[in-house]
């Protein structure tokens, strides 16, 4: 492997001055620069019948769907999200076309002479509107005897608990920059997922593996926004690239980032609990609706986890959930820390609070009733074969915080509050075993330095930090003797995504592992060794 350094970007090493400094993607300027805007729907649907350019300055372009030699789509789980409109627009600010120059006031003026001839068409914006049609996803499971179950019941209690959209609201807004020369385009920017964003380039562009290299530069921040989204920018850059023969610079503003990247997604979730004669619920079941927007992106996985979450840290016997994920006209939904658990966590919560108010028991006492315990199983049947320590957590809480004395007295406008949930770490069902198949390398060096080479990104978590303490510890060496760079996919073999809190769990254990080998070869000089994770043999 070439392990070459980018001489365009200032990469991290344990070996340098430590001040405090970082260059983000906005504070790089190479000779030559140009920089690219969008030019964006003004319409939630509309048919596209023709786009009027003015005459360009020299050195100015037009990038659009005829730039794209490869797939005119952003690959997630469905390939249904094109890299710029062509006949039709979906969503107020779906991409049409790139302006690039080296002139930002130039581009903007561009920008406002063209004009883009729209058919509007009926949009669809709620969730109730998206009911007329069948689902762009669903999801079910059930667990027990449900139906039985409910028949027998004495008393049923129904709630819906809705959310709305949230904003990551990361410090640096979506940031990329690209070059493209001798046939290799090379992608810079603020991202989670390096493999995401090279997979897209090569599907718009067509090159090969080879000749796509991604890099990160420091990341102000993420929490799931630049997860699968980042790919969009990544991608218009690299086409803008290819076509000028410059580098080209696509830096969101605060407005646009806000206004066009993806959001966690709007839920409806209708809860319904069944109560025997002893108050006793004997049966749960989960109606859930997700918006997901325009296209379906990471929807569908989203709406996987929220059906695992939703009915919490409770073994309720009898249970059965439908959920549904519906395409809008609205802004596209997309990762967010917890990924569906949230909207989740919210409503299971909830409800079991009112529960508790319904039949007049404290809401820690209720909910110690229905604890899962270690040998039960999940909801979706799953052994759990580790201790659950809920019980003594909660009771610990209370003894801090006096909670049962607090609520027994708390008035209308002065309370406290309490919810107690799980989230899994790494991807659910096959994806870590089948689908990642996450792979990290160490090399060591002939004065004793071992370097990670890791795709997992750095974005304020503290991943170059930890892993580089896994490894020093495993090691028994000065944590100064580990190299930890920025992931450059030319170097570091594909680790996976940076999401759902698998880093440590995940990646971290591969390279204990994998430092536990090296340091058994560790006389044999120089020395570079590679390991996949292996998933664990009880969960099979």
């Amino acid at each position: 492997m070439n392990r070459g350094i980018s001489q365009s970007v200032k990469r991290f090493d344990f070996d340098e001055k430590i001040d405090g400094s970082a260059k983000y993607t906005a504070d790089i300027r190479l000779e030559g620069m140009l920089h690219a805007k969008t030019l964006r729907s003004e319409h939630a649907k509309a048919i596209i019948h023709s786009v009027t350019v003015p005459d360009l300055p020299p050195g100015n372009f037009i990038v659009d769907h005829h730039d794209i030699s490869g797939d005119n789509v952003i690959p997630v789980v469905y390939d249904d999200w094109p890299v710029f409109a062509v006949r039709e627009v979906n969503y107020i600010g779906e991409p049409i076309l790139l302006v690039v120059g080296p002139d930002k006031a130039v581009i903007e003026h561009i920008l406002s002479d063209i004009v883009v001839h729209y058919e509007p068409l009926k949009p669809t914006f709620t969730l109730n509107d998206a009911l007329q049609n069948p689902p762009d996803y669903a999801y079910e499971y059930a667990k027990g005897d449900f139906n039985s179950a409910s028949i027998r019941a004495s008393r049923i209690v129904e709630e819906t608990f809705k959310t709305g959209y949230q904003e990551q609201a990361y410090l640096e807004t979506q940031s990329v920059y690209a070059t493209y020369s001798s046939g290799e385009c090379t992608l810079y920017g603020s991202m989670q997922c390096p493999y995401y964003i090279k997979n897209a380039i090569k599907r718009a562009t067509g090159l090969p593996d080879s000749n796509i290299r991604v890099i990160q530069l420091a990341t102000g921040g993420a929490f799931g926004g630049k997860e699968e989204f980042t790919s969009h920018p990544a991608v218009h850059a690299a086409l803008a690239a290819i076509k000028t023969g410059k580098p080209v610079s696509l830096i969101y503003d605060r407005t646009e980032d806000i206004a066009y990247t993806t959001k966690r997604h709007p839920s409806e979730i209708k809860l319904t609990s069944y109560l025997d004669d002893e108050d006793k619920v004997i049966a749960r079941s989960a109606d859930v609706l997700l918006d997901a927007g325009a296209y379906m992106g990471l929807s569908s996985v989203v709406l996987q986890r929220l059906g695992f979450a939703v009915f919490g840290v409770y073994n309720i016997p009898n249970i059965q959930i439908r959920a549904r994920a519906y395409k809008t006209n609205n802004i596209i939904s997309g990762a967010f820390r917890g990924f569906g658990a949230p909207q989740a966590n919210f409503a299971i919560e909830s409800h079991m609070n009112h529960l508790a108010r319904l039949l007049d028991v404290n809401p820690i006492d209720f909910r110690k009733q229905y604890f899962l315990k270690q040998g039960e199983t999940s909801s979706t049947g799953g052994i759990l074969f580790s201790p659950i320590k809920l019980e003594e957590i909660v009771e610990e809480i209370n003894s801090n915080s006096g909670f049962r004395d607090k609520f027994a007295y708390h008035t209308q406008n002065r309370g406290i509050g309490l919810s107690v949930y799980f989230h899994g770490c790494g991807f659910t069902g096959s994806g870590e075993k089948d689908l990642l198949k996450t792979q990290v390398s160490l090399k060591k060096y002939a004065d004793d330095r071992v370097e990670i080479f890791a795709s997992s990104t750095e974005m304020g978590q503290g991943a170059m930090t930890t892993l580089a303490k896994i490894v020093s510890n495993a090691l028994e060496i000065p944590l100064e003797k580990v190299v930890h760079k920025y992931p450059d996919t030319h170097t570091c073999p594909d680790s996976g995504p940076t999401v759902a809190s698998r880093t440590v769990m995940i990646v971290g254990k591969v390279l204990y592992d994998l430092s536990l080998e090296l340091k058994a070869k560790w006389h044999e000089g120089e020395i570079e060794i590679s390991k996949n994770y292996e998933y664990p043999e009880e969960l099979v």
